[in-house]
């Protein structure tokens, strides 16, 4: 079986605990309006890699990910169910810490997914339907099944929510979400992350059109403040 790889860093400092590889896959159901990587959302023009040489990567710098480990992000790796439960078993055999950075939004198979994975990074799009819809176009209710079957588990969860200028870089729509997050289980890490302008550029080039057009980035320190309710 092979994978629709986008890219793999080989040295990933945040996307999990420790030093990472991170393999970003292809594919995506939703469209988020501040997506910066537009050009993982179908399979074209992408890398096919197996199993046994992301395996093969893995071991070549060994020293540095036995403290670290793998991470599987996307695109939404959750739309290449089978190839994601390969790589991760495959992971688990040779003993190495597994996190899946994810939308919670595939095509099934989240049972097993979990059963090899030691971390899901989980990204917050929206804390109703009508913001979840305006966000990725979609309806909520895939995501809540995920949700539903990970709070089954007791992995460790990291939330993440991009904070957008005009939409939600306000107290009373985090206060909204920290109540919101009693809904899912085993929360260690909430991590704000803001807004940015890099991705604007491929949605020219690939001739599509950006939705937050004018919308200006946000730095560390602006969100600095909404931080502190999660503390």
């Amino acid at each position: 079986m092979r994978g629709y790889i986008d890219s793999i860093e080989t040295m990933g400092l945040v996307d999990g605990p420790g030093i990472r590889m991170v393999v970003f896959l292809r594919g995506c159901k939703l469209r988020c309006s501040y997506c910066h990587n537009p050009e993982t959302w179908n399979m074209e023009n992408a890398i096919t890699m197996s199993s046994d040489e992301i395996i093969e990567r893995i071991h070549k710098n060994m020293n540095y990910y036995k403290n670290g480990g793998i991470t599987f992000s996307g695109g939404e790796p959750l739309m290449q169910a089978e190839f994601l439960i390969e790589c991760l078993r495959k992971c688990k055999e040779i003993g190495i810490h597994t996190a899946l950075d994810t939308a919670g939004v595939g095509i099934d198979e989240y049972d097993e997914i979990l059963d090899y994975t030691d971390l899901v990074i989980l990204d917050i799009k929206g804390i109703t339907n009508d913001e979840y819809s305006t966000i990725t176009g979609q309806s909520m209710d895939e995501f809540n099944r995920f949700v539903h079957i990970l709070n089954k588990r007791e992995i460790p969860v990291w939330i993440r929510q991009v904070v957008i200028p005009g939409i939600n870089d306000n107290q009373g729509y985090m206060l909204k979400l920290k109540e919101y997050l009693n809904k899912v289980k085993n929360i260690s890490k909430v991590e704000l992350l803001p807004y940015h302008l890099y991705g604007v550029e491929k949605y020219m080039k690939l001739g599509i059109p950006y939705r937050l057009e004018g919308v200006p980035a946000l730095t560390e320190e602006q969100i600095d403040p909404l931080r502190k309710i999660f503390e």
